[in-house]
């Protein structure tokens, strides 16, 4: 098959996109273009990047112009199948349709859920818009030829519109993170912490940086922090903290990096604010951390709670609760053989269950369904 990968808001090298699902597809032996904004044309694992421009930074300006120069280049590349990744790509997937294509949708988040959040829409106007997404989701989901989901509990609406509508969970890849040669870490006086990923309020940025500061009236501690911070004003926000002389922030990081950088830390913090959305996720950096032999310390969201205590790999907590964290923190230092053990855990269940591999085979078998 031909196969175009189309995105308007995600970098070249997302790793959901590129690394797992395209790169799963090129190496079934299908052909795979990625078009992505401001990136380079080039091959990547196997797949072909194609760049357009976008120079828009405002959300509206982008919907409009950025999404017309995906679709001029998604004409061009006149795949089989096209699968977009985000949902103002709707109206160019309607259009694809019109022109004989398959489409695929894959649904990263709950949108209407997720527009409730947004803080650049007036909040007057929030309630009315995420109403309009959802009616305007559904309408155009029952005309693509599949939906793919990132959470059984997105999917539980999407099947309601498609039938052909399917999870393919975020989960790693098998051995990217893992220790090469397992052994025991160094001594040292700090115990570290780490979060990987984007930064933001409702990701818990201030409650992480308050929560390694308490522990340091007791005992060294230090955060490691690697991403990218939004809006780019926030980081100047939190840099004012007074717990930031504890925090080693590394920027963005490669997947390389963060093999690296994990493999430094005592644990990984996923200190999600409790909102609906967030409460039914399942975000890759807790199963990251896992995989990378480290204990988490996780919001006690109810579905995190099962993944977390079933397998006991780590502390579930009040993400609010600057004591509960930091105690959360502190137990794992003071207890470093449960700590050791609850990694181990981690790391045994994604070997078993929380992994790529199955993934892969079930998007590869949804291509050949949707051909034949």
């Amino acid at each position: 098959m031909n196969i175009c990968h189309l995105t308007s808001v995600h970098q070249s090298m997302d790793t959901r996109i590129l690394i797992k699902e395209c790169q799963s597809l090129a190496k079934a032996g299908h052909s795979v273009t990625y078009i992505v904004p401001n990136a380079e044309t080039r091959m990547e694992h196997g797949v072909q990047i194609v760049g357009v421009e976008a120079k828009e930074e405002k959300p509206l300006n982008r919907m409009r112009k950025t999404t017309a120069a995906v679709f001029q280049k998604a004409i061009e590349v006149d795949a089989d199948v096209y699968h977009f990744h985000d949902p103002e790509l709707m109206p160019i997937g309607l259009k694809l349709k019109k022109r004989g294509k398959a489409v695929i949708y894959d649904v990263h988040e709950d949108l209407p859920q997720q527009i409730m959040s947004k803080q650049w829409i007036p909040g007057k106007l929030r309630k009315g818009i995420s109403f309009g997404s959802e009616k305007v989701e559904r309408f155009a989901s029952k005309r693509f030829d599949a939906i793919v989901t990132a959470t059984p509990h997105i999917n539980e609406r999407f099947k309601k519109y498609n039938e052909n509508s399917i999870t393919i969970h975020n989960y790693p890849l098998l051995n990217e993170l893992m220790k090469d040669v397992v052994v025991d870490k160094p001594a040292k006086d700090a115990f570290s912490v780490v979060y990987l990923g984007g930064i933001y309020l409702l990701r818990g940025i201030k409650e992480m940086i308050r929560s390694v500061e308490k522990v340091n009236e007791t005992t060294p501690a230090e955060f490691i922090l690697g991403g990218s911070f939004a809006p780019p004003s926030l980081h100047d926000d939190v840099k004012t903290m007074s717990g930031w002389k504890h925090v080693d922030f590394r920027g963005y990081l490669d997947r390389a990096a963060v093999k690296n950088t994990l493999a430094e830390a005592d644990a990984g913090l996923v200190l999600l604010h409790p909102e609906p959305r967030f409460i039914v996720s399942l975000p890759i950096k807790m199963f990251e951390y896992m995989s990378a032999g480290i204990p988490v310390i996780a919001s006690n969201f109810p579905l995190w709670k099962e993944i977390v205590e079933t397998n006991n790999c780590g502390i579930c907590v009040d993400p609010l609760n600057i004591d509960d964290v930091s105690n959360a923190m502190i137990w794992l230092k003071e207890n470093p053989e449960k700590a050791k053990e609850m990694g181990e855990n981690g790391r045994r269940a994604v070997e078993q269950y929380y992994n790529w591999d199955k993934e892969s085979e079930r998007l590869v078998a949804l291509y050949e369904k949707i051909v034949k």
